[in-house]
C-alpha cells in the first residue's frame, strides 16, 4: 500500500506541474500575443518534464497514460500499478486545469479552453489522429533510449524534456501537441469542452505502445527480465535492479 501511495504522488505531483507550467504558457503567450509564443510553450512544457522526471524518476516519472501504457505492453509495470500511476495523473492533470481556472482571469481561461489543445480548422481528425501518433511513437523511442535501456546514457529527464519541446514546436499550431492524454484531459475536464478528446486520447496511446514494443523487441538485451514497478531509473541504477533479478546459475 504505501509503495502505491509513493508511485500515486509522484504522478499526481509531475502531471499537476505539466498541466500547470504547460497551461499557464499558453494563456500567457494568448494574453501577450508574443511572437516567440510557441518557443515559450514548447520550452514550458520541455523544461518542466525534464526536471520533474529527473526528480521523481526514481519514484515513477511517467507522468503520462500512454507511458504507462506502453511499458504495460512491454510488461515493465503489472497492471496494478499502471491503474495506481494513470489514475494519479488524471487526478493530477485535471487539479491542475482547475488551479489555473481559479487562478487565471476567466475570459482568457476560456479562450484557450484551459490551456488545453485543439486540431486547426485546416486539420482533419485523420491527419491530427496521425501527427499525435507519430510525435508520440518519437517520444517514447527516446524515454526507452535514455532512461529505461540499461544501457541508457545518464541525462536523466533531459531527452524526455528535449524530445517534447521539439515536437511541439513541430505540430503545436496544428494539434496543440499533446502526445498526452492526461495533458488533454485535465483541461477538457475544467473547461467543459471534450473537442477530440477521442483522438488525445487513442494516438498518444497508439504510438506510444507500438514505440515501446518495437524498442523492447528490437534493441534492447533479453538476458534480463524487465522491471514491474514502472520506475525510470538512470542506466547504473537500473542495470543493478535488473541484475537482482537474473537467476545465478551455479557454479560448476
Amino acid at each position: 500500500m504505501r509503495d502505491s501511495i509513493r508511485h500515486f504522488v509522484a504522478e499526481f505531483i509531475g502531471t499537476f506541474a505539466l498541466v500547470l507550467v504547460g497551461g499557464a504558457a499558453i494563456m500567457v503567450a494568448k494574453d501577450t500575443n508574443s511572437p516567440a509564443g510557441l518557443l515559450g510553450i514548447a520550452l514550458a512544457h520541455g523544461l518542466t518534464l525534464a526536471v520533474m522526471v529527473s526528480a521523481l524518476m526514481r519514484v515513477s516519472g511517467h507522468f503520462n497514460p500512454a507511458v504507462t501504457l506502453g511499458f504495460l505492453a512491454t510488461r515493465r509495470i503489472d497492471t496494478s500499478m499502471a491503474g495506481v500511476y494513470i489514475l494519479g495523473q488524471l487526478i493530477g492533470a485535471i487539479v491542475a486545469a482547475y488551479a489555473l481556472k481559479f487562478t487565471f482571469p476567466f475570459t482568457l481561461f476560456e479562450v484557450t479552453r484551459g490551456g488545453g489543445q485543439s486540431l486547426a480548422l485546416q486539420v482533419s481528425g485523420g491527419q491530427g489522429f496521425a501527427l499525435e501518433a507519430i510525435a508520440t511513437f518519437l517520444m517514447t523511442i527516446v524515454i526507452f533510449g535514455t532512461v529505461v535501456d540499461p544501457k541508457a546514457p545518464r541525462i536523466g529527464g533531459l531527452g524526455y524534456g528535449f524530445v517534447v519541446a521539439a515536437n511541439m514546436l513541430a505540430i503545436g499550431p496544428l494539434t496543440g501537441g499533446s502526445m498526452n492524454p492526461a495533458r488533454s484531459f485535465g483541461p477538457a475536464v475544467a473547461s467543459g469542452i471534450f473537442e477530440a478528446q477521442l483522438i488525445y486520447w487513442l494516438a498518444p496511446i497508439t504510438g506510444a505502445v507500438l514505440a515501446a514494443l518495437l524498442y523492447e523487441h528490437l534493441f534492447v538485451r533479453r538476458d534480463v527480465e524487465p522491471l514491474t514497478h514502472g520506475t525510470l531509473q538512470p542506466a547504473a541504477t537500473h542495470r543493478e535492479a535488473a541484475d537482482s533479478h537474473v537467476e545465478r546459475k551455479p557454479a560448476r
